[in-house]
Parts: structure tokens; sequence; C-alpha cells
């Protein structure tokens, strides 16, 4: 009998713990930082991006920042009216020339915004 109570006090003392770690753990974010969109950009830009990728990071919305997010509508939109869907495999670009021209002037937004953002963040 002392060994089942010794066995069923370790046991619960296990799960005990573990679940009480699962509760105490957060559940994990994924942030889209600025430097991180203007880099898949560049990439689409330059026809090395797939569309997986793309919208893995076009299709989570950013919460954190209301102009990142903003640009990220505008992106997915640019893809919805002018993208090339199921020809970037056969390695035509993500987006037809009007798109293209388009995301340049989005990344071109995005960039100054990010030079804002670090100037004012460096004048702190």
């Amino acid at each position: 009998m002392a060994l089942f109570l010794l066995v069923f006090v370790v046991c619960l003392l296990i799960f005990g713990s573990v679940i009480a770690l699962l509760l105490l753990s957060g559940t994990p974010r994924y942030r889209t930082e600025p430097r991180q969109l203007l880099e898949l950009i560049d990439r689409a830009l330059q026809s090395q991006v797939n569309e997986t990728e793309w919208n893995t990071i076009i299709g989570y919305p950013i919460r954190h920042d209301e102009t990142l997010d903003g640009i990220r509508r505008r992106a997915q939109r640019l893809v919805d009216v002018h993208g090339n869907h199921e020809r970037v495999n056969r390695g035509k670009p993500l987006l037809d020339a009007t798109g293209q021209e388009e995301l340049r002037a989005l990344r071109d937004h995005l960039a100054r915004h990010l030079a804002l953002r670090e100037a004012r963040d460096s004048g702190e």
C-alpha cells in the first residue's frame, strides 16, 4: 500500500507540474516587423518569393502597428487584383506590370515610414 501511495504522489506531482507549466506559459506570438515586410516586398519585386511565403506573411494580421497593417492589406489587395496566381511556380513574377509598379510605390512608402520611425527612435 505504501508503494502505491508513493507512486500515486509522484505521478500526481509530475502531472500537476506539467499542467501548471502549460497554464503559466503564454501563447507564442508572431510579430511582423517593418524590416521583415520590406525585405519580403523587395524579394517579391525581384521575383524571388514564392506564393506560399507571400501568403504566409501577408495573410497574417499585424495588430501592433496600424500603419504596417494598412501596408499589408494594400499588398494583399495588389496580389488579389494584379497577381499571377499559380504562375509563380513556373518562374513568372508574382504580379503583372501594373501590380509591380504599385508594389514598388508601396515599398517606397514603407521605406519612408521605416526611416521616420528609426529617426524618431534614435532621437528619443
